[in-house]
């Protein structure tokens, strides 16, 4: 046998199955995911603007409220629930499909949440002629390994923004709500929710690190070109930014500001707020708490050590405390809605369901 054969039949192979990895990869789905309020929507509707990804201007919602509000879904009595409820929702009416084009499918091979959020993408991209697709429901962040187990090509962006600028937006809007007895503190529930989050997120991540990608949202927003060409080269497509800037949707046209009416200079310029909202003390109470991830995901602080550490004279203790419970609490929470009867009620809300007048099904 000649050696220099065997050698470049081997090569061959090699560069044979690089092909076919680097195909798939370019058609894998992709995951935006983040802490509420941290750009998730920017960075999806940039993919969206590049081309080539099925267009879907909502949440899926598949995994954190479709997956667990309807049961076992491997039961065709609980499909025929699921979509009488998401047939009527604002969620199907974004996807542009008919009931005609989902339902056949949906009653045929949803067995769980990913079989859902596939069969919908799936056929979405077919209907708009492209071959991949990607999905931003930020509270997805939570269920990173189930959704790796289920779609194991599935690749994860999960955009970072600074802790506090995501702090004063979630306390604007208000998200996070903190607990009665912590209402004048009420600053360091959204603080502590960010550092919760991003902190599974970047734990969960750990355990993929082939398929797991942080970027930061300041880096978006300033360093476009540089940061695209990077997120791009990771997974596998073009995201021209001459092309995107062309063709922008959604975030990329009408900003999703929580400052909107607070002055030209504060809507346009998304980085840095906290430093004009916060006064001294409460970036000293924030840094308290979360100031140990802001280093870790690249932040600087504001405020020096013993500064954070009497940021409220005499109330240090309840801070401590509120930094020590409400994870546990946040924990909680989730525990209840994913492994209990809770899941199911107080939800069908949330994927904008109107009851249809005069008995006619109507979505809107």
């Amino acid at each position: 046998m000649n050696p220099s054969a065997t050698s470049s039949g081997l090569l061959d192979k090699q560069l044979a199955g690089a092909n076919q990895a680097r195909s798939a990869r370019s058609k894998a789905p992709v995951f935006v995911l983040g802490c509420g309020r941290s750009g998730t929507k920017l960075l999806y509707h940039t993919l969206l603007s590049a081309g080539g990804f099925a267009v879907y201007h909502a949440e899926s919602n598949a995994f954190n409220l479709i997956g667990l509000r309807f049961g076992n879904l491997s039961k065709l009595e609980n499909r025929r629930v699921l979509l009488d409820h998401w047939l009527r929702s604002k969620l199907f009416y974004r996807s542009g499909l008919t009931r005609e084009e989902i339902e056949p499918r949906i009653l045929a091979e949803c067995h769980n949440a990913a079989d859902f959020l596939r069969i919908l993408m799936e056929t979405i991209a077919r209907k708009q002629g492209v071959e991949r697709w990607a999905e931003s429901t930020p509270l997805h962040l939570l269920y990173l390994p189930l959704i790796k187990k289920l779609i194991p090509e599935a690749i994860i962006i999960h955009i970072i923004r600074d802790g506090r600028d995501v702090t004063v937006s979630l306390d604007r809007i208000g998200w996070i709500k903190p607990l009665p007895w912590d209402k004048k503190r009420r600053l360091l529930a959204p603080a502590i929710f960010w550092r919760w989050i991003v902190g599974k997120g970047r734990k969960y991540g750990g355990k993929m690190p082939d398929d797991y990608m942080e970027i930061h949202f300041e880096d978006v927003v300033q360093k476009p070109r540089e940061t695209l060409a990077r997120l791009g080269e990771f997974i596998d497509h073009d995201l021209n930014y001459d092309r995107i800037q062309q063709n922008a949707q959604g975030t990329l046209r009408d900003p999703n500001s929580s400052f909107r009416g607070d002055g030209a200079e504060m809507e346009a310029n998304p980085i840095g707020r906290w430093k004009t909202v916060l006064s001294e003390p409460q970036i000293a109470q924030v840094e308290s708490v979360i100031g140990d991830l802001l280093r870790e995901t690249g932040y600087e602080l504001a405020s020096a050590g013993d500064q954070r550490g009497r940021s409220l004279p005499g109330r240090t203790l309840p801070i401590r405390v509120m930094s020590f419970l409400y994870p546990i609490y946040f924990d909680v929470k989730l525990w209840l809605k994913t492994y209990t009867p809770l899941s199911r009620l107080g939800e069908t809300a949330r994927m904008g369901i109107s009851d249809p007048p005069n008995g006619t099904e109507v979505v809107r």
